[in-house]
This record gives C-alpha cells, structure tokens and sequence, in this order.
C-alpha cells in the first residue's frame, strides 16, 4: 500500500499536466478550417442607401453619328484637288483627329481664276491652308519635328516641341507652319487640340476657329465629336445673322453677314495686310456652298421661310420670334449680350420672359451683336498675328506680310475705296 501511494505521487504532476493538455484543445471531429477571406472582393456596405459607384474619369467614345448627320458639312471638291488634299495630309506619320482645308486654294474665288490645285500642274496658285486637330499637341510635334525638321524655324527645333505646344495654347490656340512645299504645292497648315477646338465651336471663346468654318472647307480626316460641335456652330453662325437682318433678304446678303463674322474685328482688315473685297469675293464665287451648308439648317428654325427654288428669304422678326434665336446663341457672346442689357430694364431675375422680350425686341440688338463679336475676334486675331513671329520665323513672316499687303492693295483696286468687309 505504501508503495502504490508513493507511486501515485510520483506520477501525479504528470497526469495533472495530462489532464489539462487535453482539456484546452477539445475534440471536434469534421470541423471545417475557418474560410480565408478574399482582399480583392470588398465587403457590403452597410451604409442605407448605398453610395453610388465613382464616376470613370475616362472619356467614353462618342456614340457613331447616323449616316446623314451633318451632310451639309460634306462639301464636294474636284477629284484632283481632293486627292491632293488627302495625299498632303497622310504625308503626316503624326496623328491627326481632324483635318480640313479651306481658303481660296480649295475653293475658288474671286480674283483666283485658277482652279484649286493650279500650282500642281506647275502654274501660279494660291497657297493651300489645312487646319489639323490633334490629341496631345507635344507629342504630334515632336513627331513631326522629327519627320519634317524644316517646316519650324531653327528657334523651334531648338527650344523642342514642348516650346511649340507651349506657343501654341496662347490666344486663340495654334500653331501655323507656313511656306511649306509639299507635293508640288505650297501650303501652310495649323495645329490645334481637339479640345481647343470643340470648346470655340460650342461658345465661341474666340471666334477663330468657329469663323473659319462658318464658311465652306473641305473635310479630310473627321471625327464625330467635331462634327457634332460644328452642326452646333453652323446654327449659331445662321441664328446670329439672322438676328441683324431685316424681314426680307437675299441668300446673298445672308452668306456675305455670315461670312463677316470672322472678319469683323480683326486687325488685318483695318491695316494694309488683307483683301478689303475678301468677304464679297468668297461668297460670290462660292454661293452654292454656303446654300449647301446653311438651307437645310434653316428649314428647322422657326419663323424662317426660304423655299428651295427662291433665293430670297422671308423671316418673322416679332420679339417672341426673335427671342427664340436669341436664347440659343453660343455662351461667349450670350454673356455679352447680358453684360449690354444690365442697367436697361428690369433684370433678368424678376421676369424673364419680359426680360427675353425686351432684348430681342431691342432695335439696337443687330448693332450690339456686331460690336461685341468684334470684340470676340480682335484679342485673339492679334496674338495670333503675333505669334507668326515666332512660328513662321523674321525671313517667313517679312515674306507672308508682303503677300498680304499685295493682296490689300489689289482688292482696293478692284472693289473702290469704299468697299469693306
């Protein structure tokens, strides 16, 4: 008996430390591991109501247009001038979004009797003009730096394409290489962004761009988002010239106020480096284009009566009519617009029909809109008449101003002391 006491308490540390391993990890047969949670997969939110995705920052693709729209932009050109308009611009290893033609060397003119294109078969003809619009402006001009050195002055290729891009966003927000022989033909093109030229377009920031293409081009490379924004600045172009027109007009005396948007303001038409006789020798000449781009516009717009055989336009010029063109009118010159009335009435605030009416209904309202679109014109044509300085270079600027001063004083010449655009 002693000795089974004695072994017992020999042996009970043991069985104690026994007992208690065994009891702290209990016996649970066909138990699952613990399920490992997924970093990658976010958890419910507890939040009533759930918060809304974040918006992408990325820009979705414009949707592809129908097949019609815009037809009116689709100006049709002889098939040796539109070969050599795509044959310029696919010389370009650069990308290019958007690219038009335009000027007396694609359309003709009065006073430039030879066809488009006339300096490829080896005669005298005006210069091509291009305006290409470009994503990522200093990449396109390092690209084309590279390719063709010769079209920047030796100051550009210098200083890099970041300094052409920088340039470039100044005023009204291109960069024109100007004297460039291509193809057998000489001709100078600008670069803008896409952006630069949606956003003139849509609210005329600057009238650069937007006047330039109230007047025919030929398209070379499009891009839905342009022609959208440039259906949006043709119907502006026809409800602001309508705005200073009386009851009856001619298409003529429509095109010619359409056409002198661009040019009112700009310094070039006030000094001797431009055509005085220009306006009037576009639309006379190019008549059938302006139709083209503006007849079926103004078969949507209320109050506008022109028929499809009659070149003479009736249109209702009551202050609720007139208030509806005044409503859509693009915002830089809109704003304008309010800034004039403030001061002249009640304000907008207190009744806006009233307000719309009085404005519209305003004798002074043709007067007001011409003054301040020149006001929209002239900064910008200035600095961009400038900055041919620096793109063009002292030898390609000096060379470009006597052109243009030749140009001035042929068109005194012909159209008087009294003509003016």
């Amino acid at each position: 008996m002693f000795s089974s006491t004695r072994l017992s308490s020999r042996h009970l540390p043991s069985l104690i430390l026994r007992s208690l391993t065994t009891e702290s990890i209990p016996h649970t047969p066909n138990v699952p591991p613990p399920p490992i949670l997924d970093a990658a997969k976010p958890r419910p939110s507890r939040l009533h109501p759930r918060p809304r995705p974040a918006a992408s920052n990325q820009r979705k693709a414009l949707p592809v247009l129908p097949p019609l729209f815009g037809r009116n932009q689709l100006l049709t050109v002889p098939n040796s001038t539109r070969a050599l308009l795509e044959d310029i611009v696919n010389s370009f290893e650069a990308p290019i979004r958007y690219a038009f033609a335009y000027g007396s060397g694609v359309f003709v003119q009065t006073g430039y009797d030879k066809p488009a294109g006339a300096q490829a078969k080896g005669t005298d003809g005006p210069m091509l003009d291009f305006v290409f619009a470009v994503t990522h402006p200093d990449h396109w001009h390092s690209i084309n730096m590279h390719q063709y050195p010769g079209h920047y002055p030796l100051h550009a290729r210098a200083f890099g394409s970041s300094f052409v891009s920088q340039v470039q966003a100044f005023g009204p927000g291109l960069w024109f290489n100007t004297y460039v022989p291509m193809h057998g033909v000489t001709i100078k093109y600008g670069v803008t962004t896409v952006d630069t030229l949606c956003a003139d377009l849509l609210n005329w920031r600057t009238l650069y761009l937007a006047g330039r293409m109230h007047k025919p081009i030929r398209i070379i490379k499009d891009d839905a988002r342009v022609r959208l924004t440039q259906q949006v600045n043709l119907a502006s172009a026809l409800r602001t010239a309508l705005l200073t027109l009386p009851a009856q007009f001619s298409q003529r005396d429509l095109f010619t106020a359409i056409a002198s948007i661009s040019y009112s303001g700009d310094p070039r038409m006030m000094l001797p480096a431009e055509n005085r006789g220009k306006v009037a020798n576009m639309v006379e000449r190019q008549e059938a284009q302006f139709r083209e781009l503006y007849w079926r516009l103004a078969q949507g717009l209320p109050g506008v009566r022109w028929r499809v055989d009659s070149q003479m336009i009736e249109q209702d010029t009551s202050a609720h009519a007139r208030a509806a063109h005044l409503k859509k009118l693009p915002e830089g010159l809109l704003t304008r617009v309010h800034a004039r009335a403030q001061g002249r009435g009640p304000p907008r605030e207190a009744d806006e029909s009233a307000y719309w009416l009085r404005v519209a209904g305003d004798t002074t309202l043709p007067s007001m809109l011409r003054s301040e679109m020149s006001d929209i014109v002239r900064y910008p044509a200035t600095v961009q008449s400038l900055k041919g300085v620096v793109s063009a270079g002292l030898i390609k600027s000096a060379r470009y101003t006597v052109a243009k001063v030749g140009k001035y004083w042929k068109g005194s010449r012909t159209n008087g002391p009294g003509a003016s655009s």
